[in-house]
């Protein structure tokens, strides 16, 4: 059987499209609120409104894709974002703005579920790892396409948003001409969230999206804001996070195969110890270009290693309700990062940002660090 099928290349194009519009008003939205003189809190509080749609939207996809089925999921999902996208340029203002990117929150939530549990549902145990290794390698490219647009491009509000709202609509088009079945979807849902976060073999795959949630949560939503604080222009701001999430694009492929080579915990070690690297060295002063690639290629790899360990320990039936609750745990990562460590840059110093996103990492690797069994091999199967 082919991995990479027709539905698979047109769902991952899709994506690519999506992604693009996701990274570009992710960067954006900070700092026009910033340019509005609106007090980092509120920022932060913007951010977190859409990483709590992202929650809602977690919870609600299993039963979307129960009802619908992944292509009709996938063309709701995508109004949602669209929605989201244009209502930033109907009304102006904190308050407005909250509820705008809560709706975004929730269809790109929604997305994300739809477009991983397809992928795991179209694979089987022996080429589910290439396929997410594809998957996050779309991702991250889009996001760097996005940075890199916003270095390029006017970055006025109504310059940006008509073309990010028509990325999202015409990611519906590959879609249109496929459709994405899974035999086992009637089984799938059937199958709660809550049980698979409760699941004892897969609490460290949990835990670790978690934490990636904070940390990937935080760089997105505070490192424009950091660097707009450091006197860089909106150019350079996409540059360097360009720079950043590169770094997690070429370091897919190497650690996901050092991952099936050496097993998930020795990497997950690794990862985090050089997150807490690449945070010193911000820190530090050392150069901002090789601080932030490690801290990048480390940061941005966390969660499909986590995620890959969590999904072999269930069967393929719970393979979407494993989905959910991974991302369920990403997002309450994403929604308490953005908020606590805006409360601390706004109080304290922008530092914060970064001994934050190390301070949890270190807990994590703790974790890592006790002693547990041999781990064992993938019970998910086709």
């Amino acid at each position: 059987m082919t991995t990479y099928t027709r539905p698979v290349l047109l769902l991952l194009c899709g994506l690519l499209l999506l992604t693009l519009s996701i990274a570009v008003l992710n960067t954006l939205v900070p700092l026009w609120l910033a340019h509005d003189n609106l007090p980092t809190w509120q920022v932060g509080m913007v951010g977190s409104s859409y990483f709590s749609g992202n929650l809602l939207g977690t919870l609600l996809a299993g039963t979307l894709i129960k009802r619908f089925g992944f292509n009709r999921s996938y063309y709701l999902s995508s109004v949602i974002f669209a929605a989201g996208c244009v209502g930033l340029g109907i009304t102006l203002g904190f308050w407005s703005w909250l509820a705008w990117r809560f709706i975004a929150g929730i269809g790109c939530a929604m997305i994300w579920v739809v477009v991983e549990s397809a992928l795991m549902c179209s694979g089987n145990a022996h080429n589910r790892g290439r396929l997410l290794a594809a998957y996050m390698m779309v991702y991250y490219l889009g996001t760097v396409l996005g940075q890199l647009l916003v270095s390029k491009l006017l970055t006025g509000l109504m310059d940006v948003l008509p073309w990010a709202t028509g990325l999202v609509l015409a990611a519906i088009l590959p879609l249109l001409f496929t459709r994405i079945v899974s035999e086992h979807s009637e089984a799938q849902g059937t199958t709660r969230v809550w049980p698979m976060l409760r699941l004892r073999q897969a609490r460290l795959g949990v835990d670790g999206c978690i934490i990636s949630g904070i940390v990937l949560g935080s760089l997105y939503g505070l490192m424009p804001l950091y660097l707009n604080h450091q006197g860089v222009s909106d150019g350079e701001i996409g540059y360097w996070m360009a720079v950043m999430v590169s770094a997690g694009i070429l370091g897919q492929w190497p650690v996901g195969r050092l991952a099936d080579r050496f097993g998930r915990l020795p990497v997950l070690r690794v990862q985090v110890l050089v997150v807490i690297l690449g945070c010193a060295a911000m820190l530090g002063g050392v150069a901002m270009g090789p601080a932030l690639f490690i801290l990048g290629a480390a940061g941005f790899t966390l969660y499909p290693v986590a995620m890959a360990w969590a999904c072999e320990k269930v069967e393929h039936h719970q393979l979407v309700a494993m989905n959910q609750a991974l991302l369920l745990s990403y997002t309450i990562g994403s929604l308490l990062g953005p908020a606590y460590t805006a409360l601390l840059m706004q109080h304290l110093s922008d530092n914060l940002l970064f001994i934050m996103i190390a301070g949890v990492s270190l807990i994590y690797l703790l974790m890592l660090l006790r002693p547990m069994g041999k781990h064992p091999t993938p019970v998910a199967h086709a």
